[in-house]
């Protein structure tokens, strides 16, 4: 009887074309990962670009602080929370945006040197989905949020819109450069402000396609060269979090008047040292 056929031989062609499938397997498998992982970071976006922290968390009856609970409501009806710490006789009357993390609560300090060293009427408040105020936070909403804090702001000190000074620290600074470039502002102030969401994430996720993916823009560069009027940037030069460049480029992108102040050593989290006060009250007492 006849013995098993044997398998038939392989050809050089199909030799190759195996070859070939391998490679184009091995090939794959990290791009379908970093496609996965894109998908993902799509799908969770607003986790990676804010951190809120929610009442009860935070410190509400700050030592030496005296505020004023404001309580309205963005256009969309979200109902929205924030602070008023007046001054008998401001030099200026600011509407300051925080930034990604945390809530108002936090700014404790902060408000206590714009109110005392700095001499301003001040007014600070949580964008939806932080602390009190309701909602979930989107780009599109904590614009809604700032527009309707600053009518609060404005009823209550008696000033115009456009007379308020427009104040902001890095996700805070791009949410005011949005209310300066589309009404104007009596002037503004950026703290470590990054140049757009985009940017940022290409710096810290460079193996992600991230600037075609993202919804949250917030794109202070395109926008900045809209508002004319004062401007006062900071940021540190030791900044790990947001690049010292954007800064730089924000303030190239922007009008004159236009004024620089480089926090040396300053990382992002660190508080204003006592110079920038001093900056700040100058700023203040040259505006229109």
């Amino acid at each position: 009887m006849p013995g098993p056929a044997s398998p038939p031989e392989a050809t050089p062609a199909w030799t190759s074309i195996r070859r070939w499938r391998k490679i184009v397997a091995i090939l794959l498998v990290p791009v379908v990962c970093c496609l996965a992982l894109a998908v993902l970071c799509m799908i969770f976006e607003e986790q990676f670009i804010f951190f809120p922290s929610r009442y009860p968390q935070g410190d509400w009856n700050p030592a030496g602080l005296k505020f004023e609970d404001a309580q309205f409501t963005a256009s969309d009806g979200t109902p929205l929370h924030g602070w008023y710490v007046p001054h008998e006789n401001p030099r200026a009357v600011v509407l300051f945006s925080h930034g990604n993390a945390g809530n108002l609560s936090d700014r404790a300090e902060m408000l206590r040197a714009l109110n005392g060293r700095a001499g301003v009427s001040v007014m600070i408040y949580d964008y939806r989905g932080y602390g009190k105020s309701g909602g979930r936070p989107a780009e599109k909403g904590l614009l809604l949020d700032a527009r309707a804090a600053r009518a609060w702001l404005a009823r209550r000190a008696g000033v115009a819109e456009t007379r308020i000074v427009l104040m902001g620290r890095s996700l805070g600074g791009a949410v005011a450069v949005d209310l300066a470039a589309t009404d104007g502002a009596r002037g503004l102030v950026l703290e470590s402000t990054f140049t757009s969401i985009a940017e940022m994430a290409a710096v810290h996720y460079p193996w992600l396609p991230m600037r075609s993916l993202i919804r949250n823009r917030f794109d202070s560069l395109a926008k900045i060269g809209r508002y004319r009027g004062p401007l006062l940037v900071s940021h540190g030069d030791s900044d790990r979090v947001v690049p010292y460049e954007m800064g730089r480029r924000l303030l190239a992108a922007a009008n004159e008047p236009k004024t620089f102040l480089t926090i040396e050593g300053g990382d992002h989290n660190d508080p204003q040292p006592p110079d920038y006060d001093r900056q700040l009250v100058e700023f203040l007492d040259g505006l229109p």
